[in-house]
């Protein structure tokens, strides 16, 4: 039986405001003897809307009526009712999530769907996000390739390293377009950062707000944050500017890739040439994107055409696959239901690891998930093993408890799910390492992928069996 459904993503950023609705068709690829599994078996963008600046009331409080004005205009310019979207996906990104009200947006945009997956994105978050929308993980993936995919917006520059079709690195740069503001009629330069003056005034460069901006004036700076963009990915060696433009951490192994892919506003200046008002969004993203052309670093690169640009974020719309655990799962009642845990996976390498090197790995990456210096609940997902031994299902959920203290401190519930069929034994396992009566979930034969949400239901088949929803972000 095949079912359409209606999604939405509205995506906030640091210099535009966009979103997208696709139709998903969900059918049962399982036989009439089988568990059943749901899976999107098409997806289908049917509209794109309006481009519109980020509305502002003032540098730091968004215009959130403005925004609720927008969404609905373009409900209407589609021809459907928001009652008939059945899920969602509303992320704030970039400076826009720095907003003081932005959490007051997302409230005010809650009833424009049914489902809306996830809140804010964190720079690393929102990497994974747009390198996927991009297509830099599917061609990693055909190719066996690495792959480095640069989201150049208006007020950060956000990385994703994907090798072999696997997320391996993040990082994130106060690099973009929108940095330094300019009257696109007057040309008036009329807001600067202060990370950008600090570059500025270094390097003895005469710009200034209230100054008349020229391409002469600016291209010296647009140069340097083509360079520190190079810099980033290791294509060249790191200026004294390189490290104050890191937003919180650059990436951990910033060896060249074999291929680099671009998105974001910026993405499309940089195979155009300067026309005759290349300010004419209000900002520099024109000059920044032809400096990154004309880079002899980029040149000396292998780069790959992206799926999407400035869309590569908004293109993400939620969407709901629908599967049962397996029946081997251990659980502790007070922990459910549990809804919107974002996922973070595991690659193989790290499933090969000891217990003390996984630990580690773990607790770096749960910072991949970090809003404003906080950590967030997440579900720990990866492969797992067909026939584990008791020594290696000890190792095992030692390494993940040592890993995830960072949440245990928070008294966060421990969230495991694992494609192979072993967790009973792993909850075992778990139940003896964490604290007296903590609460966790270990559930398996539910593949995950970071970029994920997922809800976890009550249980159902007289316990032994939970119903789950991996929600995972849709990239046309």
């Amino acid at each position: 039986m095949l079912e359409k459904m209606l999604t939405v993503g509205i995506d906030l950023g640091t210099s535009t405001t966009q979103l997208v609705l696709s139709e998903l068709t969900i059918e049962n690829l399982a036989s009439a003897f089988s568990v059943p599994r749901i899976t999107i078996s098409d997806k289908r963008v049917i509209y794109r809307s309006d481009i519109i600046f980020t509305p502002l009331l003032s540098e730091e409080v968004i215009d959130a009526e403005a925004i609720k004005t927008f969404v609905s205009q373009q409900y209407h310019k589609a021809g459907i009712k928001k009652e008939h979207i059945q899920m969602g996906a509303v992320i704030i990104t970039g400076e826009t999530a720095r907003k003081e009200n932005s959490a007051l947006v997302l409230e005010a945009l809650s009833g424009f769907s049914g489902d809306f997956v996830v809140a804010t994105a964190g720079p690393d978050l929102e990497s994974i996000i747009a390198a996927k929308g991009a297509g830099a993980h599917t061609y990693s993936e055909k190719t066996r390739k690495s792959v480095v995919n640069l989201d150049i917006g208006g007020g950060t520059t956000n990385l994703a390293v994907f090798t072999d079709g696997e997320l391996i690195d993040t990082a994130c740069f106060d690099i973009g377009g929108r940095l330094v503001k300019i009257n696109p009629d007057t040309r008036e330069i009329t807001f600067i950062t202060e990370k950008i003056k600090r570059v500025i005034a270094s390097a003895g460069w005469d710009i200034k707000v209230g100054q008349t901006a020229s391409v002469k004036k600016l291209t010296p700076l647009a140069q340097e944050m083509a360079c520190i963009l190079a810099q980033s990915i290791g294509a060249a060696e790191k200026s004294p500017y390189y490290e104050q433009s890191i937003t919180h951490h650059g990436l951990t192994n910033n060896m060249a890739s074999d291929y680099v892919s671009f998105s974001g506003g910026v993405a499309d200046c940089i195979a155009v040439e300067l026309g005759s008002n290349p300010f004419e969004f209000g900002d520099m993203g024109q000059l920044l994107g032809w400096a990154i052309a004309q880079s002899s670093a980029f040149q000396a690169m292998a780069i790959i055409p992206s799926v999407e640009t400035i869309r590569a974020t908004v293109v993400g719309a939620g969407s709901h696959t629908a599967e049962i655990s397996g029946s081997t799962i251990s659980y502790t009642g007070a922990s459910l239901p549990l809804r919107n845990l974002p996922v973070l996976k595991l690659t193989d390498a790290d499933n090969r690891l000891e217990s003390e090197p996984l630990a580690k790995s773990i607790t770096e990456k749960l910072g991949w998930y970090k809003v404003n210096e906080e950590f967030q609940m997440i579900a720990l997902g990866f492969e797992g093993e067909p026939s584990p031994s008791f020594t290696r299902i000890q190792s095992l959920a030692k390494a993940i408890v040592t890993g995830l203290q960072p949440l245990i401190e928070k008294n966060y519930p421990v969230v495991i799910v694992v494609a192979q069929d072993m967790a009973k034994a792993l909850g075992q396992a778990l139940f003896a390492e964490l604290p007296q009566a903590y609460p966790f979930v270990c559930l398996d034969s539910v593949k995950v992928e970071n970029g994920d949400y997922i809800d976890i239901g009550l249980p159902v088949a007289e316990g032994k069996v939970l119903p789950v929803i991996v929600k995972t972000l849709v990239f046309n």
